[in-house]
């Protein structure tokens, strides 16, 4: 790693109007008290997350989402419990609230559980800034990120971008499935420039973050305030460019964007889960100016790769996990690292709470309640492997939920064709190699996020609901013993 030497290229430009940070796109649905600062407001939801990975939903409800945060003291966020049920969560939970605490602020962050009324007067944590609007996770550096086969070119070209913004390559379009670490480069890229950039600029958002912030200042009428804060910045990363796909009032004005930005010789870096050329819903214009700079994919880790993940994690979390255990996770989460973070938390979880040693048996126990019996997730064999096509899937589920194809197909939302819908992306995304894209366009021409949308949604209900889960494991083993399927 080349951390010594600030080899960042440039002078800084006027610095910008006062950056600002979209806090509403990214909070979740449940209110946080009016007395949370703006930190709090980005650090609580993404430990809650990080929870919900770690015990059952049901456990979560009960038991954590009560929790509310209340300040820092120190190293130490204080959280809030109902005064009747605080010393049960501190004793059965508090390893848990450690844990997910350390994930998202770091290895010295402790966390305390408090009787309701007890704000203490808040202090800032040690070595934290106060938060400047540029959207960038401190957490989220090129040190923490692993490196391997199916990732290492991508690294490779964001850490030259870091060094030399606006020389190396502009744009930077880094393409690949969810999960793999796009996002972490475009952070880590903006924690370089913001420790090595002899001041430059930079701002992290999102395509929602952004399309949000754009539709407020017309509204607002503040449109020049919001040009100011995206066009006068040296570095702009951006995440999940595809969602500008049916958007055009949001795609003309970043299309404008991206012009005055490379006008002034400013970076930009961007993501997305598909090539250039595949946003076929987007203007021919901008896919040309996406593939005008280096275009570099991220594939799904490989097994050391996700052994290097899992070990990193274990020690980072201070979890006492054997190497057995980790290769029984590395070998069942193929193609996430994410879910593959989140099936660590949810084992360590389970050992903590139930004082069971940990062995790769009782993992893969753990493992099989959550993601189903002996299920690779993320291993997805190509089209046609052993005679299995989306076609065959399609009429599986047609069979079993006893519905026509064309209703299969049909536009139609009635409640008796969405979740048969669902269930047949699910199973074409898990038993396939097609694309978001491709299967989208094979149930009626739909938007590519709708089978997104479904995919999630089955996957969360297979965790939840008996019968779903049933039926889906039936599906599979029908499809998997069709006779004329050639093994």
């Amino acid at each position: 790693m080349r951390y010594g030497r600030q080899t960042v290229a440039g002078a800084a430009r006027t610095p910008p109007l006062d950056s600002f940070c979209i806090v509403a796109a990214q909070l979740p649905e449940e209110s946080l008290p009016p007395a949370v600062n703006p930190e709090l407001a980005h650090i609580w939801p993404a430990i809650q997350s990080e929870l919900k990975r770690a015990v059952p939903e049901h456990t979560y409800d009960l038991w954590l989402a009560p929790l509310r945060p209340v300040a820092f003291k120190g190293d130490t966020l204080l959280v809030e419990a109902p005064e009747g049920m605080r010393p049960r969560i501190a004793e059965r939970f508090g390893r848990v609230l450690q844990s997910c605490a350390a994930a998202v602020l770091g290895p010295q962050a402790a966390i305390d559980v408090v009787a309701p009324g007890h704000v203490p007067r808040e202090t800032p944590r040690a070595g934290s800034a106060t938060p400047q609007g540029d959207g960038i996770n401190r957490r989220l550096t090129f040190e923490s990120f692993v490196i391997g086969d199916t990732n290492r070119f991508a690294h490779a070209a964001a850490l030259s971008v870091a060094e030399s913004p606006g020389q190396a390559y502009n744009p930077l379009f880094i393409y690949g499935p969810p999960g793999v670490g796009k996002t972490h480069l475009l952070h880590a890229i903006g924690n370089y420039i913001l420790r090595y950039g002899a001041g430059l600029t930079v701002r992290f958002t999102t395509v929602e973050a952004f399309t949000n912030a754009f539709i407020w200042s017309l509204h607002g009428g503040e449109i020049e305030r919001f040009k100011d804060r995206f066009r006068r910045t040296d570095v702009l990363l951006i995440d999940d460019i595809q969602f500008l796909e049916s958007k055009a009032k949001t795609e003309e004005e970043f299309f404008h964007t991206f012009n005055a930005l490379q006008d002034t010789g400013s970076q930009l870096v961007l993501t997305s889960d598909r090539l250039p050329r595949d946003l076929a819903a987007l203007h021919d214009r901008l896919r040309e100016r996406f593939e005008a700079g280096l275009v570099t994919d991220i594939q799904p880790p490989d097994l050391a790769t996700r052994m290097t993940v899992l070990r990193k994690r274990a020690r980072h979390d201070g979890a006492d996990v054997s190497e057995a255990v980790l290769e029984t996770i590395a070998e069942r989460i193929c193609g996430n690292v994410r879910a593959l973070e989140g099936a660590l938390i949810r084992v360590v979880a389970y050992g903590s709470l139930s004082g069971v040693p940990m062995t790769p048996q009782v993992a893969d126990t753990v493992l099989d309640g959550f993601y189903g019996p002996e299920r690779r997730i993320g291993a997805r064999p190509a089209v046609g492997v052993g005679g299995l096509t989306l076609e065959a899937i399609q009429d599986a589920v047609c069979d079993t939920f006893h519905i026509t194809r064309d209703e299969l197909l049909s536009p139609s939302r009635v409640a008796r064709l969405v979740w048969p819908r669902q269930v047949a992306m699910y199973l074409a995304r898990e038993n396939t190699d097609l694309t978001f894209p491709d299967i989208a366009r094979r149930f009626g021409g739909r938007n590519h996020t709708t089978v997104m949308h479904a995919v999630k949604r089955t996957a969360d209900r297979l965790t939840t609901d008996r019968e779903a889960f049933d039926t889906v494991r039936e599906l599979t083993e029908r499809l998997s013993a069709r006779p004329d399927r050639q093994d």
